[in-house]
């Protein structure tokens, strides 16, 4: 008996069919193989008079891919879709059965939370038929994301030149927007603090002013500081010693936006890049004897873990570091998550980042560590610390110094390589004791206006306020840098955080939003929809009035934008362009203001707008290898240098500092593009090959014939 099984991924084709054998032949979909059409009225796909009836078509690039399906599941006694464990992968799995003409209560759909030999061969034997309510609750999202998408982006770009709008995307901009606005309208306060410095047995410690008359002070003027300064000249007195005992709370594992926070704080890694590598780690790596599947599903919004894992764990941890450190398990899930499967773990705590690190690269191994590290410190006993609080007084004003000792180390044992906590040790002190300080000191302040999104906290926004799903993060961040609506920079000179800033085109898109929209682009509707969502695939909710409750809100809004939103022509520069002579305007992209041609995109002339505070190349002397200009040092928009020809853009040559050439992404496309042609000429020259062979063949054997019936005609007449 032939078994198809089909999964999206060809890396997770191999893992799988390493688990299977012979009787199971595993294929990839590479994704998804159907979209919306983009005909219709408004090309939207969708019949939205006719209950929203959405029209898919197959995928320009996946026409091959699906006749290769549609001829192996025909020649098979049984087809498998086993496509990933969540909405998406359910209605990728509901198209490839439209596409093979599998009965839709066809027992074929298989899924598991992770790549390991039991976990495949487990729910082999556990089949079940799709779940069409998850599949209406994915197809109602990309209805409602594609009418968005469409009409909004559409009236956008002919009203004030902005890219795209969409339904979630549109409100973490603006989150970030009305941040920069908070900002803006920011008043400093002028505030002081007094800070003494002492010493006791050779150690130094700080304390700082708290309270005058035991009620709490705050100092808002240089006379008001100079006030307590001048009370604070003689010896202090040690009024209180306290001292109490605290643990840290507990450790949960990852769920994805977890992750991909702490990734991005700790690892220095972007939403995007962290879903990548961990995709690839979910799907396997080769250990030596074949992939291997190292971590659960890595989308998924539920801490929950399974008995099997946990008492692993338990047996682990008790082995290697005693009872003690042993924790209490509890799982803490946010009103809607959905439980269908884990938090994100090992498959298996036999693989130590360190035994396997050979196999890995610095990247895989760096994510993998994390998340090892985190799931095992979630079954694990809390830190203690002993903490001491002194207060020191003269005439009425009360400082304080805190001091704070680890005294178990609990989870930290597994996780001290991403905790910054240091212990702070006073030197022994007693009720009473008179001490004079080494200086103390009046420090004027300013109140900060709050601190701009990094994406680790734009990600967690969008988590509290419950838009998008864990899922969805990384694109929705991509998505709005792409359009040029954000750019990501340095916090500040020297400052190695990089922070969400909107540009003017960012700003503009979200108050003509705010203006024409603020009843659908806001966070409470944004959020109510994907409840609305979950109610669907919950089979709770139908999704036809859903969308239609939508659509009524939304079409009113869209008239009233259409005919009252000002058109924003571009600014004009005053110039001429030197190659049509059409007006030369402002426009802004992904990478700020530029230069172009009014006639676009009849024509295509660009240019950059000169910055006098961006550095200018400076010439090295240095002969491009390519074509014979002079290389110059450059400076990269991520602050890096490299050495980059002059005849650029003619030329797209570069190095680093060190010599070694820098292979660009358009090199890469167009190497990728070079070899798909070189391969079609191949594929062609072999078929045509194998054309002349059989006509050859033919030939052959029609000689052989002819010379058969001469043959017998000859011994017919003798």
């Amino acid at each position: 008996m032939k078994n198809l099984v089909i999964v999206e991924s060809p890396s997770k084709s191999k893992t799988i069919g390493k688990y299977l054998g012979r009787d199971y032949e595993v294929v990839s979909s590479k994704g998804h193989i159907r979209d919306l059409a983009i005909k219709g009225k408004d090309g939207l796909g969708v019949d939205i008079d006719n209950d929203f009836k959405p029209e898919y078509v197959i995928s320009k690039d996946k026409t091959d891919t699906v006749k290769e399906l549609q001829k192996a599941a025909k020649n098979s006694d049984k087809v498998y879709l086993a496509t990933d464990p969540d909405r998406e992968g359910e209605a990728i799995s509901w198209h490839l059965a439209q596409e093979l003409g599998l009965p839709e209560d066809a027992v074929d759909r298989v899924t598991f939370n992770e790549i390991t030999k039991n976990a495949v061969n487990e729910a082999f034997r556990q089949p079940r038929t799709i779940d069409m309510d998850l599949v209406h609750s994915q197809e109602t999202r990309r209805i409602l994301d594609r009418i968005i998408g469409f009409k909004l982006s559409k009236l956008l770009h002919n009203k004030i030149k902005s890219k795209s709008a969409g339904r979630v995307q549109s409100v973490a901009l603006k989150l970030i927007v009305e941040r920069e606005k908070e900002i803006a309208a920011f008043k400093p306060e002028e505030y002081w603090t007094i800070d003494a410095k002492f010493e006791k047995d050779g150690k130094e410690f700080s304390a700082a002013l708290a309270r005058y008359n035991g009620q709490k002070i705050r100092l808002s003027n240089q006379e008001e500081a100079d006030k307590a300064y001048q009370a604070c000249s003689g010896a202090f007195t040690i009024t209180e010693i306290r001292q109490s005992s605290r643990t840290r709370k507990a450790l949960l594992p990852f769920i994805t936006s977890t992750l991909q926070q702490e990734a991005s704080t700790k690892l220095g890694f972007s939403a995007k890049r962290t879903m990548s590598i961990a995709q690839r780690l979910y799907e396997g790596i080769d250990l030596g004897n074949g992939q291997e599947g190292l971590i659960t599903y890595m989308r998924t919004d539920s801490t929950r873990l399974s008995d099997v894992f946990r008492h692993q764990a338990h047996d682990l941890i008790e082995d290697k570091f005693g009872k003690n450190y042993l924790g209490s398990y509890h799982v803490k899930n946010d009103e809607g998550a959905q439980d269908a499967h884990e938090a994100i773990r090992p498959t298996t705590l036999d693989h130590d980042p360190e035994l396997i690190r050979q196999y890995l690269t610095n990247e895989q191994y760096r994510l993998y560590k994390l998340i090892y590290a985190r799931a095992l410190a979630s079954q694990m006993s809390s830190p203690k610390y002993n903490s001491l609080a002194v207060t020191l007084s003269q005439n009425g004003y009360d400082f304080t110094a805190n001091g704070s000792t680890l005294t178990f180390d609990g989870y930290l044992a597994v996780y001290k390589d991403y905790d910054g906590s240091k212990d702070v040790i006073l030197p022994a002190l007693k009720e009473g004791e008179a001490l004079t300080a080494k200086e103390v000191k009046p420090n004027q302040h300013f109140t900060e206006p709050p601190a701009r999104y990094t994406e680790a906290k734009l990600i967690k926004a969008m988590e509290d306020d419950g838009i998008g799903r864990p899922s969805t993060y990384a694109m929705i961040i991509d998505t709005i840098q792409a359009r040029g609506y954000v750019t990501l920079e340095r916090a500040g000179e020297g400052s190695r955080t990089k922070v969400f800033k909107p540009t003017e085109q960012g700003i503009l898109t979200t108050e003509k939003l705010d203006q024409y929209f603020s009843d659908i682009i806001n966070v409470a509707y944004t959020a109510n929809m994907e409840k609305e969502l979950d109610d669907i695939a919950e089979g709770k909710r139908k999704e036809v009035p859903t969308l239609r409750a939508f659509y009524d809100k939304f079409l009113p809004l869209l008239n009233t934008a259409y005919d009252n939103m000002e058109k924003i022509e571009p600014e004009k520069t005053g110039e001429k362009c030197p190659e049509c002579g059409g007006d030369l305007v402002y426009r802004t992209g992904r990478f700020g203001k530029f230069i172009s041609c009014s006639n676009f995109p009849k024509c295509r002339y660009t240019r950059q707008i000169d910055n006098p505070e961006k550095e200018k190349p400076v010439p090295t002397g240095k002969i491009c290898p390519e074509c014979g200009g002079e290389l110059l040092k450059r400076k990269s928009r991520y602050g890096t240098y490299f050495l980059g020809c002059s005849n650029f853009p003619t030329c797209h040559y570069m190095e680093n500092l060190e010599g070694e050439k820098i292979v660009s992404k358009r090199e890469c496309t167009e190497a990728k593009a070079e070899k798909k042609t070189s391969a079609k000429k191949t594929t062609k020259k072999t078929a045509a090959k194998k054309t002349t062979a059989k006509k050859t063949t033919k030939k052959t054997a029609a000689k052989k014939t002819t010379a058969r019936k001469t043959t017998k005609k000859k011994e017919s007449e003798e």
